[in-house]
């Protein structure tokens, strides 16, 4: 959200798929909910069934398994009932024209095997499988889709599609494509750390197959008598956007609209789509963050956002008074041109006073980046609060197409010296800058330090939880601290 804001393979429906499911597994999950969530924040465990494993070399020459598969994990809390559900395989262009009906249930953190046909050679029979099909997988390039319907879907984006892949060249996957596979190889899910440790919970997803996957020799097919698979329990990882908590306890549930939470590699945040904005952004900013990749300009709405949710466009905010506001500044994302792009999402911004965005928070954005090239590491929360603020045209509650404007914007910004262990490096003595600013045209008027508050402040006026995932003892004296450090 800095420099003045003059400038006025995604695809819609990738979280579609999400809303066939939700009838069967919405009260389960809910119910779970407080064991579900307790999972690392940085693992993206997903809420429904997913294809955790795909091999097409079955049979073939130099195969060890003599026959194709597909494999099904259930990273949730309760049993499904597969009845009426179905794997469908295409060619990297074809359709979905070769089915296998599911049936029986698949247990809560269990895995489900579905045996396909054989090429006629290999050595090693499958281990016993749950259902047993015909259909002919490519061992390099295909499709694989699971439904909740037993006719032909039409791709990843059609409303009974539970989960998706796409492997080698194709012309359909979630994002992205996995790459090419072999007669020895398959795609295997990540595990619910985005580990390649197989059967430790095959649960992550982000939607974009290219990321959730990953091509592995050591095949390794499982049944619904493997042993269940509870999700891990580890510290978040090192330099992850969401290391320090998930303040509102987003999910990736399509329902929880107001409070859905989003991951990109460049930050993560809770998307509110009743105001069309994010309920916060949470980014991490090290010295391999900065470099000298230009500004790209490039506002644009984020089409990877829910089928039928309202996408933000470029020039909403144009004529309203208001600047595009980043969250995340694109100047803390320079190492490359996509890092820097992927900041111009519209749901990375909020509508700010020209004087706040490009002057008092400015100065704070740059007084950070400050500490950062002196050697030090960032975890950056922010985000706006309430309704109605004051630009260059006077005062909106709401421009474009009711983006709301938000009365206050609000920021915790985490100080360590670079390092590993970051969560344990965390101590009482850890520097933690916090401020509230009005969003209106008079903030200038006083130095960014002026606007210092506790964590505890921001914790009151939004509701939220922060740092959640450093230990209560060191929460409770580093939340309740102002700053009073240098401010240049």
């Amino acid at each position: 959200m800095f420099l003045l804001d003059k400038f006025i393979k995604g695809r819609m429906g990738l979280m579609n798929k999400k809303i066939a499911i939700l009838l069967s597994v919405c009260f389960a999950f809910f119910c779970a909910a407080g064991n579900f969530f307790t999972t690392p924040v940085q693992a993206v465990a997903t809420s429904h069934v997913v294809i955790s494993e795909v091999y097409g070399g079955g049979g073939n020459s130099g195969a060890s398994y003599k026959n194709d598969f597909i494999e099904i994990y259930n990273p949730t809390d309760s049993s499904i009932n597969l009845s009426g559900w179905s794997v469908q395989y295409a060619s990297g262009t074809g359709s979905f024209t070769n089915i296998t009906n599911l049936s029986g249930s698949i247990g809560a953190h269990k895995y489900f095997l579905i045996a396909e046909a054989s090429g006629g050679s290999g050595t090693v029979n499958l281990p016993t499988p749950d259902i047993t099909g015909t259909i002919n997988l490519s061992a390099t390039a295909g499709k694989v889709a699971l439904a909740k319907v037993t006719t032909s879907v039409s791709g990843s984006t059609d409303s009974n599609v539970v989960d998706f892949i796409g492997y080698g060249s194709v012309n359909d996957s979630e994002t992205s494509p996995i790459g090419t596979l072999s007669n020895t190889t398959s795609a295997a899910r990540k595990d619910l750390n985005g580990g390649t440790t197989q059967g430790q919970g095959s649960g992550w997803d982000t939607n974009n197959n290219a990321n959730d996957l990953y091509i592995t020799s050591s095949i390794n097919p499982q049944n619904s008598s493997s042993s269940a698979e509870p999700p891990l329990s580890a510290p978040p990882s090192d330099d992850d956007n969401m290391a320090l908590g998930n303040p509102s306890g987003a999910t990736s549930v399509i329902t929880n609209s107001n409070n859905y939470l989003m991951i990109k590699t460049q930050y993560a945040f809770s998307y509110n789509n009743s105001k069309h904005e994010p309920n916060w952004t949470s980014w991490h900013v090290g010295a391999s963050d900065l470099g000298s990749a230009p500004r790209q300009d490039d506002f644009r709405a984020d089409t990877t956002l829910p089928s039928g949710w309202y996408q933000v466009t470029a020039n909403e905010f144009s004529g309203s008074g208001f600047d595009r506001g980043h969250m995340t500044p694109s100047a803390d994302r320079t190492s490359s041109v996509a890092n820097n792009s992927a900041t111009f999402l519209m749901d990375n911004m909020i509508p700010q006073a020209p004087n706040n965005n490009e002057i008092t928070w400015a100065n704070l954005e740059n007084y950070s980046r400050s500490l950062v090239t002196a050697g030090n590491e960032l975890f950056i929360i922010s985000g706006g609060y309430g309704s109605g603020g004051t630009g260059s045209n006077g005062y909106k509650t709401t421009v474009g197409n009711g983006v709301v404007v938000p009365s206050k914007v609000w920021k915790i910004v985490v100080v360590l010296p670079n390092g590993n262990n970051d969560i344990s490096r965390i101590t009482t003595s850890t520097r933690v800058i916090s401020v509230i600013m009005p969003n209106d045209q008079t903030v200038n008027s006083q130095p960014w330090g002026y606007y210092r508050v506790s964590v505890k402040d921001i914790e009151a006026l939004t509701g939220y939880d922060f740092l959640s995932n450093v230990p209560t003892s060191i929460q409770n004296v580093i939340e309740a601290k102002v700053d009073n450090g240098p401010t240049s």
